[in-house]
């Protein structure tokens, strides 16, 4: 029982720390784009024109 006294703070302080990487993803515009890089992968830059 002594064990949870070290494991809920220590819970929290995970979650706290989860919680502000999030907001600090939403706030650096880590999820302004969601479409862009699933369009970039299907597009073939060393495509060579032909001739």
């Amino acid at each position: 029982m002594t064990i949870l006294v070290y494991l809920i703070p220590v819970a929290l302080l995970a979650g706290g720390l989860g919680l502000s990487g999030f907001l600090w993803a939403l706030r650096s515009g880590q999820y302004e784009d969601l479409d862009g890089a699933a369009e970039r992968i299907l597009i073939d830059r060393n495509e060579r024109p032909e001739r």
